[in-house]
């Protein structure tokens, strides 16, 4: 599954690359932990897809452009959204960096990082994201915007209209589908026909590329590789890449949709479980060194909560800063 023959990462890339994952995950859990016990309202989990995100993340350079959509917490977290700012979101207080504890959770955005604030409307970060690489385009820097979306957000019109139009004017932009089957609770056999949704990208004209999504490896290359071709101006890329949802769509949702086996099935397939194996059969990873990263992760997820938790709300007469009437 996991291949180290034909990639530059190191070992020191792959510890990084399993501590960033590792990372997502528990804070990821925090927040579940926090809503499940009444003291926030709402939250959606990138369980089992931090695979996709932090090969995805480590591929990208200083100064590209991202559109991320809600389930990319381990993504951003990588990028450069510290946990604290993350808990600032999530309780909705006047620290928040998105915006100022107004925003919905998992509405992520920091302009110093180059992540592009969005909205609830699916897919629509796909056009914010294709204005960025026109931008590039037009100013000749050797930069690129990459957006991401799940795979049900792929038959909005806005995906069609952004990658048509990255493929007309070739523009440096990676599209990633982070496909785990299910668009809330309707399986992919109810939402296309297509064997691959990155066959499409034959429609528009670009690249399209499937890759297993539980593999942080092949997705770092996939997208490293897609970002080469658009900075030597050959245009834009579909990824698709196949991941596993651990959890339900987020913590309003019952999924029961889903039988007790594809339950246990999910278990067998999750990314952090079967990366860490791999890494401590090569002897990268040792029991204890992943004890400390866990003992370390925990202190500064702890410390967020606290720091978040006895943070001021807004003022309300914040209600009416950046709103603005007809």
């Amino acid at each position: 599954m996991f291949d180290l023959q034909n990639t530059d990462l190191t070992k020191e890339d792959l510890k990084q690359m399993f501590y960033s994952m590792l990372l997502g995950r528990r804070l990821d859990e925090r927040l579940w932990l926090l809503n499940r016990s009444g003291q926030l309202p709402f939250v959606i989990s990138c369980q089992g897809q931090e695979a996709t995100q932090i090969g995805m993340a480590f591929a990208l350079k200083e100064g590209d452009i991202s559109a991320p959509y809600y389930r990319d917490l381990a993504f951003i977290t990588h990028l450069g959204i510290t946990p604290l700012e993350t808990m600032m979101s999530a309780f909705a207080k006047e620290g928040d960096t998105s915006s100022g504890g107004k925003q919905m959770p998992s509405h992520f955005s920091k302009k110093s990082l180059g992540i592009m604030t969005q909205g609830s409307c699916v897919a629509t970060q796909i056009l914010h994201a294709v204005g960025a690489s026109l931008a590039f385009k037009m100013d000749g820097k050797n930069q690129v915007a990459i957006a991401t979306l799940g795979e049900g957000s792929s038959n909005q019109g806005d995906f069609h209209e952004g990658l048509n139009f990255a493929g007309v004017h070739q523009l440096p932009f990676i599209c990633v589908i982070e496909n785990n089957d299910y668009a809330i609770s309707v399986h992919s056999s109810l939402q296309y026909a297509a064997k691959k949704l990155s066959d499409r990208a034959i429609g528009y004209g670009i690249t399209g590329v499937q890759v297993d999504g539980n593999n942080p490896i092949a997705v770092y290359e996939v997208v490293k590789a897609a970002r080469e071709r658009a900075i030597r101006g050959e245009g834009a890329t579909l990824i698709e890449a196949m991941t596993t949802r651990l959890t339900p769509h987020s913590s309003d949702d019952d999924d029961q949709y889903r039988t007790e086996d594809e339950r246990a099935n999910n278990k067998e397939k999750d990314c952090l479980l079967l990366f860490k194996n791999f890494l401590i059969t090569k002897d990268i990873l040792t029991e204890k060194l992943i004890e400390e990263m866990e003992t370390n992760i925990k202190s500064i997820i702890d410390d967020a909560t606290n720091q978040a938790k006895a943070a001021k709300y807004p003022e309300i007469s914040e209600c009416l800063t950046h709103v603005y009437g007809g």
